[in-house]
């Protein structure tokens, strides 16, 4: 995505709004007021910890470290993600409050009840466990910790049998954060969601012959393949914000 002039545009254009902040550019459907509300609700204040699971190159986490001047734990699957951030919050002056490692949702690397409060933004859908990944999340807040996150519930039946999307199709986060220890607080779908992101997706496979430019065949093929797979299938049911406290 850095290399992609063609791709930032597109997205700041038709997902996170002209109001984002360029420097924390991100590939999530988050906009500047989902962000302004994530950090309300995580409730941070100066040197309290919290981690971003998934949290890709950085961007919305770091936003709210800068924000709330709390100290950031990041967490990513990819290592080229996780020295992607790690080098955004160098050139923002955040390196002293974040840090970033390679992890999963199912083993983040973190201390037991070491985090105040705990995020994820449109990645939860990708776990291939959801209840391990809510029990991991439990694992690390401590008592009366906040978990909030944006997440795409899944239909079952329309996702069933597809690559990673497939192996653990959940249509409603509430049951399992209930099973893994947390009281939930708000569940909400979020507006609009279905179409941005199809107006987004069909915008991106349009402009594919310039993203093949910027970015090269492979990176391009993986975002047209699963942008295009969504398309067919249609196999999301919804788009939620959740938070959620650990009894």
């Amino acid at each position: 995505m850095p290399r992609s002039p063609t791709l930032l545009r597109l997205w700041k254009d038709l997902v996170a709004g002209p109001d984002y902040p360029d420097d924390f550019y991100h590939i999530s459907f988050i906009t500047l007021p989902d962000l302004r509300h994530l950090a309300r609700t995580l409730n941070l204040s100066p040197g309290s910890r919290f981690s971003d699971v998934a949290c890709g190159m950085g961007g919305p986490a770091l936003w709210i470290a800068r924000d709330t001047r709390a100290h950031l734990f990041g967490v990513d699957l990819s290592p080229v993600a996780v020295a992607h951030a790690d080098k955004r919050a160098q050139s923002l002056g955040l390196a002293a409050m974040a840090d970033f490692s390679p992890g999963s949702f199912a083993d983040t690397g973190l201390e037991t009840a070491s985090m105040d409060a705990a995020m994820s933004v449109d990645a939860l859908q990708y776990a291939p466990d959801k209840a391990a990944a809510l029990r991991e999340f439990a694992r690390i807040l401590r008592p009366e910790g906040t978990l909030a996150f944006f997440a795409f519930e899944l239909d079952p039946e329309r996702a069933r049998g597809l690559p990673v999307i497939g192996d653990d199709p959940v249509g409603d986060y509430r049951p399992p954060l209930h099973d893994a220890g947390f009281d939930v607080l708000q569940y909400d779908q979020t507006p609009n969601w279905h179409d941005r992101l199809f107006t987004a997706y069909r915008a991106v496979i349009d402009a594919q012959d310039a993203l093949r430019r910027e970015m090269g065949e492979p990176a391009t093929a993986a975002i047209l393949s699963e942008m295009t797979l969504t398309l067919d299938r249609d196999i999301y049911g919804g788009r939620v914000f959740a938070l959620a406290r650990r009894v």
